[in-house]
């Protein structure tokens, strides 16, 4: 799959590409990244690409002619059409669900905002797609970008080395959509604090029933929505109910 990546600051996503595990799905070209940036398709001697927003107000617009040639230029080098990412807070809040699609397709153009935003015109006329990481405001789309492609490329086949690694993930639905329960490793004592007994116990029933209770545990807790949806969807079985009454 290829992604098309449209920022003013390609230099922040260069070293992301290059480290880390997910480095592995880059360079074999499993997830080929490219960028674009639009002040390379902008006109004058100044290459501007925003300017100060009609009716007034604080901060500056990215000016929707360098977008549109710089989109037009990556849609060519891919040579077919493809979806048209935009990070907005009025997008749909990115999930695993969502993660799952666009690691199983082709892939997309992602277009980084910053400033003010960008020139509603642009959006309406070319973006395909908005997505937004949560309630909060970013001072770019770059970070966002960076979180969809890592949690594409780390579902790349052969990326983590171990292709269990994924499956056990928090929110997986193809296990149950619960959180995941906590880890532990060496040494045995730490801080005055030990591992919990069934991890020690190498009685492979006990540690998986110990590591199921913690799931629904922790996410009664935190997510009681997610066991709503795992009830629904099926995946709680009898002795899961009781690991939940008890925990009341």
């Amino acid at each position: 799959m290829r992604f098309d990546v449209l920022t003013l600051f390609p230099e922040l996503l260069a070293p992301f590409v290059a480290s880390g595990v997910t480095r592995r799905a880059y360079e074999s070209k499993q997830v080929e990244v490219v960028l674009w940036n639009p002040r390379d398709f902008a006109q004058g001697n100044y290459k501007r690409v925003d300017d100060r927003p009609f009716g007034g107000g604080p901060g500056m617009v990215m000016m929707a002619e360098p977008l549109t040639a710089c989109l037009d230029a990556a849609l060519a080098a891919r040579g077919a059409p493809a979806p048209v990412v935009l990070f907005s807070p009025i997008g749909e809040a990115l999930r695993h669900e969502a993660v799952e699609r666009w690691s199983a397709s082709e892939g997309a153009v992602l277009v980084c905002g910053r400033y003010e935003g960008i020139d509603q015109r642009f959006i309406d006329a070319r973006v395909t797609h908005q997505i937004s990481l949560g309630d909060f405001v970013l001072s770019g789309g770059e970070i966002a970008a960076m979180a969809l492609l890592d949690a594409v490329a780390r579902l790349q086949p052969g990326v983590l080395g171990d292709e269990a690694s994924h499956v056990q993930d928090s929110f997986n639905p193809a296990l149950d959509g619960l959180l995941d329960c906590p880890h532990y490793t060496r040494p045995e004592q730490w801080n005055g604090q030990g591992v919990p007994a069934p991890l020690l116990s190498g009685h492979h029933a006990q540690i998986e029933r110990w590591r199921r209770d913690q799931r629904l545990a922790i996410t009664a807790a935190r997510r009681p929505e997610l066991i709503e949806a795992a009830r629904t969807a099926g995946k709680l079985n009898k002795a899961d109910e009781a690991a939940l009454k008890k925990k009341l």
